[in-house]
């Protein structure tokens, strides 16, 4: 079931209203940009987490974001050579 909806007037800049709406595509511009919104929310959301985590736990470093970046890329490398074997 969706969610309610309800109409809002909102003000952007003309050059991004007409990029979106050639993108929005069938289901149309409303969709689009509930979509973005929705999207802008959740990286606020996790912003605050990592706010939250940094207070208590202290910053990340760059080097520690990128030793997971190596361990993502290494598992899904290892995950596509597994999907290639069972094929």
């Amino acid at each position: 079931m969706s969610e309610p909806t309800q109409k809002y007037s909102i003000t952007m800049p003309r050059d991004i209203a007409e990029a979106a709406r050639a993108r929005s595509g069938p289901s149309g511009l409303s969709s689009y940009v509930a979509a973005a919104v929705a999207r802008q929310i959740e990286r606020d959301n996790l912003n605050d987490l990592i706010q939250v985590a940094e207070a208590e736990h202290g910053t990340v470093t760059e080097e520690e974001v990128q030793a997971l970046r190596d361990q993502l890329h290494q598992a899904r490398k290892q995950q596509s050579r597994g999907g290639a074997d069972a094929a």
